[in-house]
């Protein structure tokens, strides 16, 4: 990839789009970051960081906003797909046909790994916690696609493509989404 050091949007560089998971820092030897269909990704990319992103920075700050998990290229989904070699587990969660991490990238066959069109990220507030950030993003509200809410004190994951659905999920603790918890945020989307 020719332009890691460029910013899409106003706050963040490609390469910390790309770079930014616990995953690639631990095998990032052995991982291509970067996309493969930067003609499509990099857009998509560049409006979730418009539409999203640096409104967030916008409001909470740059040194509170820390990206956890944006892009996700062919090499690091395999890699998340993997088992840790001492713990047993999966180095990550991933779903490429709608989670948005992978952007516009391609299988072999030349489908879209994502079903949905768009990008996502995950990030973390830096002493704020998740659920005052969520507020924030309904009370806007900001035209995301999905936000996956974890809990206060984890990361919150958000997309943003065409179809502004504006879904929040919360999940069980056995992995399942559901919307138990999260009802009042929805609420607050329906009245706006």
């Amino acid at each position: 990839m020719q332009f890691p050091s460029m910013l899409i949007g106003r706050y963040f560089t490609l390469a910390e789009f790309c770079t930014c998971s616990q995953t690639y820092q631990r095998y990032a030897a052995q991982i291509d970051p970067y996309p493969q269909n930067p003609q499509e990704t990099i857009p998509a990319l560049v409006a979730l960081c418009e539409h999203i992103l640096d409104p967030l920075v916008d409001e909470f700050g740059r040194d509170r906003i820390q990206l956890t998990y944006g892009f996700c290229s062919d090499d690091l989904r395999r890699f998340l797909e993997r088992k840790d070699p001492e713990t047993g587990r999966k180095n990550g969660r991933i779903y490429p046909p709608t989670d948005q991490h992978m952007g516009y990238e391609r299988k072999r066959s030349g489908v879209y790994h994502c079903q949905k069109p768009g990008a996502a990220c995950d990030f973390r507030g830096i002493n704020i916690p998740s659920d005052r950030i969520v507020d924030w993003i309904v009370a806007q509200p900001l035209p995301f696609d999905s936000l996956y809410y974890y809990g206060r004190d984890r990361p919150l994951h958000i997309s943003y493509g065409s179809q502004h659905k504006r879904a929040i999920w919360t999940f069980t603790p056995q992995g399942t989404p559901t919307r138990n918890g999260v009802e009042h945020w929805l609420q607050r989307l329906a009245e706006v």
